[in-house]
C-alpha cells in the first residue's frame, strides 16, 4: 500500500474523532458513560464510511516461471514399423518425458499423426498415409506464443500433402529425429499411372505410366500392362544411373462395358529389398453410350470455350460448336442445346425446340436479343433497357434439385446482364440469385424452369468463364467447378422422373481412406429432407454381409464412412426407412498403400528441414545427445514472470454491514435511554 493512502486513513480517522468530540464532547455537560458508548458508535459509522470513500488497496506480486514447450511429434505410419518397433520408439519418447533436467526446463506435449494430426499417449503405426507439412502447420498454429521445441520422429516419407521442406513456420525449432534405415537400395518403382475414368466401347484409351530406379549401375526388366488378369501389353526397358526413369505410354482398346482394373507390373531385378512398389493399380469404367452437347452460337466468346472444357472434363460428353444458320442435322444429333446468347438468327432453333421437346441451356447477356427471346419462349420474359450491370451470384442454400457438392459462389467475380426486371413465368427453382451494387434482390441469376416434361435452365450473365478461373485460382483445380456444370448436364440430359433420394459416390477409390458413399433424400415437394433415417448394407464376395450401419447428417447431405473395409470388390444398398425408397449401387477398393512405396528414410530432407528451423538432426541411436542439448540450450531457459494482483484493504460488504450495525446500535441506545 502506498504511502499516501496510509496518511489518508489517517486523516480520516482524525476527521471522523474531531466530527465525534464536537457532537457529543464539545459543551456537553454529560459526564456518564453513555455518552462515551454512543460516541465510539458514531466513530465507527463515520470512518467506516470514509474508508468506503478511499478505497483503499493493496498489490500482491506473484512470481511463477514460465517453460517452454516442447512437442513431441511422432509419425503414426504404417511405413515407420519398418524401421524401429513400437516398443523401442515408445522407450525412447518415454525416455524424455522422464528426464527430470527436460521437465524442469519444459511443459511436453506429446502428438501423433498420419493423414491428420491428434494428442496421443500410445503408438500404433496404423495410418495409410503421412502429411508431416499438415502436423507441423498445425502445431504452429496451436503454439503461437515464445519459442517452442519440437521432437519429430519420422522417416521422412511423406505420401500426402504440401512439401514439408519449404513450410515457413513462426514459432518452431524443428529437431527430426530419423526412424529408419538411412541406406539407399537399389529399387525399380511404377510411378503415377495417367488413365481416363471413362472410355467408350470399342474405343482405344491411352494408358501412361512412368518407372523409377534408384541406384548405379545398369539394370534390365519388364513392363506389363494387365486389364482384369489379362495381360495387353509388354515392353522391355533398360535404365541407369543417369537414365534413371522411362515413361511407358501405349493405346488399349475397350473390348467390353464395366469397371476394368489396369494393373502396371515391372520385374524385379536382382536382390531389390522393396518389391511392393514394383507394381500399382488404377481402373477405369468402360461405357458404350455419349452425351452429346450442342453449344448454339452467333459471337465469339471465352464462355464457350470454357464451357466445353468444363463439360468435356466428364468423357462421357462430347462438346459441338454451331452457329444457329447452321446444318440442321447438328441440332438432331443433339441431346443438349445450349443456346448462347439468342438473337432473331435462332428462330429456326426456337422452332426445333418446340418440335422435338429436347432439353436446354439459355444464357444471356449484353449481346441478346431480348425483344425476339421474349417472343420466341415462354418460359420467362425480361423489361431490357440496353444497359448492362455487374451481377455478383448469391448460392440458394435450399436448392434440391441436384446436389451441389463443395460448390460456393462466395468471392466469385460479377456476371454482365442486361438492366431489367426479370419475370419467370413457368415454376422454377433457382440455383443462384441476384446481387447488385451489394444489394441482395429476389431474382434469379441462373435457375432451373421445373414446369412440364421439358427440362429447361437459364443463366441470366455472361463471363462465365471467369468463375471457372476463380474456381480454379482458389482451389488450384477446376474439380468444383467442372463438377457443378456436370451435374446439370446430368439433371438436363435425363427425362426420367427425379428420384427423391440421390447417391453421391465413386466405382473405384484409389484405397480404403478415400471410401465414403453420400447421399441425398428429399420430401415429396423435394425439399431436402433432414430427418430422413438413411441406412446402408454393403456386401463383399458371395453376398457377405460386411457392414449394416446408417448415415451421419453432414449439412446438406448424408454420408458414411468405409475407410475399414478392405480392398476388394462390394455391392451395397441405400434404405430409406419408413420410405419406400432404396438404391443399389457396387463400388471397388484397390489395393494400394502409399506408405509401402518406399523403405529408406529421407534423412537429407530432413536435415535441410532441421537447418531451415533452427534445429539439428538427429538419428534414433543418439538420443542422448538430443536430451542433453534440450536441457543445455540458452534458447529454451525459462522465463521468471511476475502477475500484480490489486485486492481492497477491507471488503466493502464488511464495511456496510459495521455501518448499519453501528447506527442500529446507537439508535437503540439513545431511544432505549429516551435521548432525541
Amino acid at each position: 500500500m502506498e504511502l499516501s493512502m496510509v496518511l489518508l486513513i489517517v486523516l480520516a480517522a482524525v476527521a471522523a474523532l474531531i466530527l465525534v468530540f464536537y457532537q457529543y464532547f464539545y459543551k456537553n455537560p454529560r459526564k456518564d458513560n453513555l455518552k462515551f458508548i454512543l460516541a465510539a458508535m458514531r466513530f465507527l459509522t463515520l470512518f467506516c464510511g470514509l474508508l468506503l470513500l478511499l478505497n483503499p488497496e493493496f498489490t500482491n506480486n506473484d512470481y511463477y516461471l514460465e517453460k517452454t514447450n516442447l512437442v513431441l511429434l511422432l509419425d503414426d505410419s504404417s511405413s515407420m514399423d519398418e524401421g524401429a518397433s513400437k516398443d523401442k520408439l515408445a522407450a525412447v519418447v518415454d525416455q524424455i518425458r522422464s528426464n527430470s533436467q527436460l521437465n524442469d526446463r519444459f511443459i511436453m506435449h506429446q502428438y501423433a499423426f498420419g493423414s491428420n494430426l491428434g494428442a496421443t499417449d500410445s503408438i500404433r503405426f496404423d495410418q495409410n498415409n503421412t502429411d508431416i507439412a499438415n502436423a507441423l502447420s498445425t502445431v504452429d498454429q496451436i503454439f503461437l506464443n515464445g519459442t517452442n521445441a519440437v521432437v519429430l520422429f519420422s522417416d521422412g516419407n511423406q505420401t500426402l500433402g504440401r512439401d514439408y521442406e519449404y513450410l515457413n513456420l513462426n514459432h518452431l525449432t524443428i529437431n527430426p529425429v530419423v526412424v529408419g534405415d538411412t541406406t539407399q537400395y537399389e529399387d525399380l518403382a511404377v510411378g503415377l499411372i495417367n488413365v481416363n475414368k471413362y472410355a467408350f466401347l470399342k474405343n482405344k484409351f491411352p494408358v501412361e505410366t512412368t518407372i523409377l530406379y534408384r541406384g548405379t549401375r545398369p539394370v534390365s526388366s519388364t513392363v506389363s500392362i494387365s486389364i482384369n488378369g489379362k495381360r495387353v501389353h509388354q515392353e522391355q526397358i533398360n535404365l541407369n544411373a543417369i537414365k534413371n526413369s522411362q515413361t511407358i505410354s501405349t493405346l488399349i482398346e475397350a473390348e467390353s462395358v464395366g469397371v476394368k482394373t489396369i494393373k502396371i507390373e515391372v520385374g524385379p531385378i536382382e536382390n531389390e529389398r522393396n518389391t511392393t512398389n514394383n507394381s500399382k493399380e488404377s481402373a477405369i469404367e468402360i461405357i458404350d453410350e455419349q452425351t452429346n452437347v450442342v453449344i448454339v452460337s452467333d459471337i465469339l466468346h471465352p464462355d464457350i470455350g470454357a464451357l466445353k472444357k468444363s463439360i468435356e472434363a466428364n468423357e462421357q460428353r462430347s462438346v459441338s460448336v454451331i452457329k444457329p444458320s447452321g446444318d440442321k442435322r447438328d441440332l438432331e444429333d443433339a441431346d443438349i442445346l445450349i443456346l448462347y446468347q439468342p438473337s432473331r438468327s435462332f428462330r429456326e432453333v426456337y422452332t426445333h425446340l418446340q418440335k422435338t421437346g429436347i432439353n436446354y441451356l439459355t444464357i444471356t447477356g449484353s449481346k441478346t436479343d431480348w425483344n425476339f427471346l421474349n417472343l420466341a419462349q415462354g418460359s420467362f420474359t425480361k423489361d431490357n433497357n440496353n444497359q448492362t450491370e455487374d451481377i455478383l451470384p448469391v448460392l440458394n442454400n435450399a436448392f434440391g434439385i441436384f446436389n451441389l457438392g463443395d460448390f460456393a459462389v462466395e468471392g466469385f467475380p460479377p456476371l454482365i446482364g442486361s438492366l431489367g426486371d426479370i419475370t419467370i413465368l413457368k415454376e422454377s427453382s433457382p440455383i443462384m440469385f441476384q446481387q447488385i451494387r451489394g444489394v441482395d434482390l429476389d431474382k434469379p441469376l441462373f435457375t432451373i424452369i421445373t414446369e412440364g416434361k421439358q427440362r429447361e435452365a437459364a443463366l441470366f450473365g455472361e463471363n462465365i468463364w471467369r468463375w471457372r478461373a476463380q474456381a480454379y485460382r482458389n482451389d488450384q483445380s477446376f474439380h468444383k467447378f467442372d463438377t457443378f456444370m456436370g451435374n446439370l448436364m446430368v439433371y438436363l440430359g435425363s427425362n426420367n422422373q427425379r428420384s427423391r433420394l440421390e447417391l453421391d459416390y465413386s466405382l473405384v477409390f484409389e484405397n480404403a481412406g478415400l471410401a465414403k458413399i453420400r447421399a441425398s433424400f428429399f420430401d415429396e415437394s423435394y425439399q431436402f429432407d433432414s430427418n430422413a433415417r438413411i441406412t446402408i448394407k454393403v456386401e463383399g464376395k458371395e453376398n457377405q454381409m460386411v457392414r449394416d450401419a446408417p448415415l451421419l447428417l453432414k449439412g446438406s447431405y448424408f454420408e458414411v464412412d468405409l475407410s475399414d473395409l478392405e480392398a476388394g470388390e462390394y455391392n451395397f444398398t441405400v434404405i430409406v426407412s419408413g420410405e419406400n425408397y432404396s438404391r443399389t449401387g457396387s463400388f471397388k477398393i484397390l489395393d494400394f498403400n502409399p506408405e509401402k512405396q518406399l523403405s529408406s528414410a529421407n534423412h537429407e530432407k530432413l536435415r535441410r528441414l532441421a537447418q531451415k528451423n533452427q534445429g539439428t538432426l538427429y538419428y534414433l541411436n543418439q538420443v542422448d545427445s538430443l536430451i542433453l542439448d534440450l536441457a543445455n540450450s540458452q534458447q529454451f531457459l525459462p522465463v521468471q514472470k511476475s502477475r500484480q494482483n490489486v485486492v481492497s484493504l477491507i471488503d466493502f460488504r464488511i464495511l456496510l454491514g459495521l455501518m448499519a450495525f453501528t447506527l442500529a446500535l446507537e439508535w437503540f441506545i439513545r431511544k432505549y435511554n429516551g435521548l432525541n
